[in-house]
């Protein structure tokens, strides 16, 4: 079997899906982060393509390994780990299909079999009172667990901030049965992570997620052992190497790879294995609800590090709610999800759908 194309596909000019075609007609889908679709987009058809077509898809670790060193002058962070992702989930679900089994028959088998996943609000604006209703609402789903996004990005101390204000009214209106999990994307300086983090503790938040400005290694080091609560970052890191200096440098508490960013599956399971030999859990970063989520819950299922409920996007999303891409779509119920017994990621694109999102990129 042959790669004859490295398919790149843009949907409504942001979100990017991989195919990869074989000489034998068995295709494979990817999900490529959408940071930059533009300059992904470019990344998988000049610079990764030309790096596939006529090789075995089966030979996966060599192919990553090609495409990292290839291009590797265009770095090792951010967009080609992102372009390199879209094409190695593609890689993984095209073997699934050549085996016939799903995708975590292959990476390990079954360690759980329904993980729990927790709701992730990707908001902002709502008020500390509208939260907590939104997070009752979600317990009576199913849910376990809820994630604010509380501050504005990377503000350094002087921008909106309503996270103690959400987190007192949200405890108060779940009560203590019910985990909180903040997310305020780089937003203090050292000190003021430090004030913060010990009021949450009193709330009992369950994890404090990058508060700190990104590979502020050092920073995060001394934020760890100031302070009790378990502090989570790695949306940021790409590589088994960054996330090596996240764990011995930085001293997180929880890493947080995300699959459809850090170089795919192939990486992920990198990471993972780092992970588990510093005995640190993985609770993922996961904010695209469709092929990225596919991913992410194959690895959930197969991988030992993935114990705690796991991130769900619930925010309205085009490819999951107006606009479905898959034919028999994989959904949350009562905070937990399953995937297909089908081959590979399990689901079948709507080509009707994706020709007309593509068409409208």
């Amino acid at each position: 079997m042959q790669i004859t194309q490295v398919e790149s596909i843009v949907l409504l000019g942001k979100y990017q899906l991989v195919r990869i075609h074989t000489d034998e007609g068995v295709t494979g889908v990817g999900e490529v982060s959408p940071m930059n679709v533009a300059v992904t987009d470019a990344l998988v058809t000049k610079a990764l393509s030309p790096l596939l077509v006529g090789e075995n898809p089966a030979d996966i670790e060599r192919l990553w390994h090609r495409m990292y060193h290839g291009p590797y002058k265009l770095g090792p962070m951010g967009a080609q780990l992102e372009a390199i992702a879209g094409v190695d989930i593609a890689l993984w679900d095209l073997a699934g299909k050549v085996a016939g089994l799903p995708l975590y028959a292959l990476l390990g088998g079954v360690f759980r079999e329904a993980p729990e996943v927790y709701a992730s609000s990707m908001q902002r604006g709502m008020t500390p009172v509208e939260e907590a209703k939104r997070a009752v609402s979600f317990a009576e789903q199913g849910y376990r667990a809820y994630k604010i996004h509380s501050a504005t990005p990377w503000m350094y101390d002087s921008g909106f901030d309503q996270t103690l204000d959400t987190v007192r009214e949200m405890r108060a209106a779940v009560g203590d049965s019910f985990d909180i999990l903040v997310d305020v994307n780089n937003a203090y300086f050292p000190h003021t992570a430090v004030k913060i983090a010990r009021q949450l503790e009193s709330y009992g938040v369950f994890h404090f997620e990058e508060p700190l400005a990104a590979h502020d290694y050092d920073g995060y080091a001394a934020l760890a052992a100031a302070v009790d609560i378990p502090i989570a970052a790695g949306e940021q890191e790409y590589t088994r190497w960054q996330f090596r200096d996240l764990i011995l440098r930085g001293q997180v508490d929880i890493l947080q790879p995300d699959v459809i960013k850090c170089g795919g599956i192939t990486e992920f399971r990198r990471i993972a294995a780092l992970a588990s030999t510093f005995n640190k859990p993985i609770t993922v970063h996961n904010t695209q609800p469709t092929i990225g989520t596919l991913a992410h819950l194959h690895l959930w299922i197969s991988t030992p590090g993935c114990v705690y409920p796991q991130e769900y996007n619930i925010e309205p999303h085009p490819l999951r709610d107006e606009y479905p891409i898959w034919k028999e779509p994989v959904l949350v119920s009562e905070g937990r999800m399953r995937a297909l017994d089908a081959p590979g990621l399990g689901v079948e694109l709507d080509e009707d759908v994706v020709r007309r999102l593509s068409a409208a990129a």
